[in-house]
């Protein structure tokens, strides 16, 4: 099934007859990347909001998280649960200006499965959100807030009739990649992770076989990336491997070089499109509509 992108308002805005629907507010990998050379595909680092019905996944707590947050303002207590693919700054920085997290009202569950044995979620954040890197505590955060380990490779139910997958990714100090199933459809969040060329990962093959959608990440080109080996990145063009390999309907090319401009992103697009129909560049606001199997 190769879907479109849905350009109307936020979803949260309608009803929605979709099984699943995700929205992107942050497509970015390492540093955010504002500028006139990135504003058709925007410049905020991962963040990727998900509806399977009433229920609010969020992946990623990166530069677009606040966004995601202010378009939740003066929505009424929400109840949001976010899955970290790990703790790298670009992924997690956001965190402190998410509105709902400010909201005494709602709740808000950190889930990560990459840190070793003895290490939280928790303390990084505190860590973060701490002077002289930070003035505001973790303290300040007035929703119910929690962190939930779990060992990756679990399966995690979030809320009833949603399923989440993991599985490891290849990554510096580890990360988690997802599989969020519901109305028998699924969509699948794969960054950061590091192929080995000739080879694909068994992990991710498994993760992501006969998904809908998958996300992947996509930094850099085959031509880029032997003088990146060991910076825990794949290629677009591994992205169609996989896709290939696993059956995957739609596949979305994702976590850009912040270095990347958006003319040399249509073209990625294009060539992408010309090889495997229906492959689409994450832009900042693209919206993707499964229907109920």
């Amino acid at each position: 099934m190769t879907l479109r992108p849905d350009r109307d308002p936020p979803s949260q805005d309608r009803p929605s007859t979709a099984a699943l629907r995700a929205r992107f507010w942050g497509v970015r990998g390492s540093i955010a990347s504002p500028g006139p050379d990135t504003v058709r595909t925007g410049g905020n680092t991962a963040c990727l909001e998900v509806r399977c019905g009433d229920a609010l996944l969020v992946f990623d707590a990166g530069t677009g998280l606040r966004g995601l947050g202010e378009s939740l303002r003066g929505r009424g207590p929400m109840d949001l649960n976010l899955f970290l693919t790990h703790s790298h700054l670009d992924h997690i920085c956001g965190l402190p200006f998410f509105a709902p997290a400010f909201d005494p009202e709602s709740r808000l569950c950190v889930w990560a499965g990459h840190l070793e044995p003895g290490q939280s979620m928790r303390d990084v954040v505190q860590a973060m959100m701490r002077p002289p890197l930070y003035p505001i505590p973790i303290e300040t955060f007035r929703a119910d807030l929690s962190f939930r380990a779990f060992a990756c490779g679990a399966v995690l139910e979030p809320a009833p009739g949603v399923r989440v997958r993991t599985g490891p990714l290849n990554h510096p100090n580890g990360a988690v990649g997802y599989r969020v199933e519901c109305g028998g459809r699924s969509l699948c969040f794969v960054t950061d992770t590091e192929h080995t060329p000739g080879r694909p990962d068994a992990a991710v093959l498994e993760l992501v076989r006969g998904a809908d959608v998958m996300i992947y990440d996509s930094t850099y080109t085959d031509a880029e990336f032997p003088g990146r080996v060991g910076w825990g990145h794949s290629t677009w063009e591994e992205c169609l491997r996989i896709a290939d390999a696993a059956g995957v309907g739609q596949a979305v090319i994702y976590h850009h070089d912040p270095a990347r401009s958006d003319d040399e992103l249509d073209a990625i697009e294009a060539a992408a499109a010309r090889l495997r129909p229906g492959t689409l560049v994450a832009r900042e606001g693209l919206e993707l509509a499964l229907p109920p199997a």
